[in-house]
């Protein structure tokens, strides 16, 4: 109820009655009355006027289910969102939540997560109330082997969401990192369960970090990592997480239904490739089999990014243990 009233507030741009709101939700005036103080006592600020009602006049930086649910306009991508104010790891509530029966495109988030982990098992810096720490439980039908490029779908989408709504030019460094002016703002982490004698897929959980509002960074990450705040050309204004979430949802919602349609990157490929941060410049690839440089290409439509060497070959970087690095930097 409290989703749907916000919704209701925010979309009437003007007052709406409280015999509206009462015919709305089929509850009392005293109803409707207590809902409204509860919003202003968690930062909505709400003006009421005497025969005239309700009108939203500014809501608060909040991650609560309500406050997302309350915006979302997808079909199923972050439709019903499950909070936590402090979690060990969005990824783990995911995987519970699947476990629970929660539907595809449930979404798990939370303010803080104190065991977060990002790509071979690194840890994640998770203060509370600057960020956005999040993932979307998928339950789809196709083979396993097709899961991890939806981390590439996954980045896409963020990348779109972050220049639709800050105007900043986000940029991917392949596979899995979203880059704004050569350093970190994103990082995705995308996990399968699978069925123990079907080997099909039970659910994939795509988790998501992005650096919001961060003022500051440990001295050794300074070179590597930044936030939108800092970023921004807003003269240090605070960024808004919730309506950067929706537009999270509604970009992957749209990238992964291109997905679903060939079962591979063919229909992103070209969008993938504008992102790509190190496009046709030097990188190098650290692979366990040995270090080598190239010139980044572009990624093929597996996914796989592909590295031209010193003598002309064209090497296949598959995702996993092998990482890429700019020749002169994090990018």
């Amino acid at each position: 109820m409290k989703a749907e009233m916000i919704r209701l507030l925010r979309e009437k741009k003007d007052y709406i009655s409280g015999q509206e709101l009462c015919d709305r939700f089929q509850v009392s005036r005293t109803a409707i009355w207590k809902i409204i103080n509860q919003l202003k006592d968690e930062g909505y600020v709400i003006e009421s006027k005497q025969n005239r009602g309700y009108r939203l006049v500014e809501s608060p930086d909040i991650m609560e289910a309500y406050e997302l649910e309350s915006r979302m306009c997808t079909k199923w991508a972050g439709r019903k969102v499950f909070f936590k104010k402090e979690t060990g790891s969005t990824n783990i509530d995911c995987k519970l939540l699947a476990g629970q029966g929660a539907p595809h495109g449930a979404l798990a988030v939370a303010e803080r997560q104190v065991s977060g982990r990002g790509r071979r098992g690194r840890g994640w810096e998770s203060p509370a109330g600057e960020s956005i720490y999040m993932s979307i439980l998928c339950r789809p039908d196709f083979p396993p082997d097709r899961a991890p490029m939806l981390t590439l779908v996954m980045g896409i989408s963020v990348a779109q969401a972050v220049e639709k709504y800050t105007g900043l030019p986000a940029k991917i460094k392949w596979p899995n990192d979203v880059v704004v002016n050569g350093k970190k703002i994103c990082g995705i982490l995308t996990e399968m369960e699978m069925g123990l004698e079907t080997k099909e897929i039970q659910y994939l959980v795509i988790g998501v970090g992005i650096n919001v509002n961060n003022e500051a960074f440990p001295e050794e990450l300074q070179d590597k990592a930044t936030s939108l705040f800092l970023e921004s050309e807003r003269g240090g204004q605070k960024i808004y997480r919730a309506p950067l979430v929706r537009h999270v949802m509604e970009a992957f919602e749209k990238n992964y239904g291109l997905f679903l349609r060939t079962l591979d990157m063919s229909l992103l490929r070209d969008v993938y490739n504008a992102c790509l941060v190190n496009r046709d410049a030097p990188v190098k690839v650290l692979d366990p089999k040995g270090e080598y440089t190239g010139i980044a290409r572009q990624i093929d439509d597996a996914g796989d990014l592909l590295v031209e060497t010193e003598d002309g070959e064209v090497k296949k970087v598959y995702s996993g243990e092998v990482s890429v690095r700019g020749l002169y930097g994090y990018a």
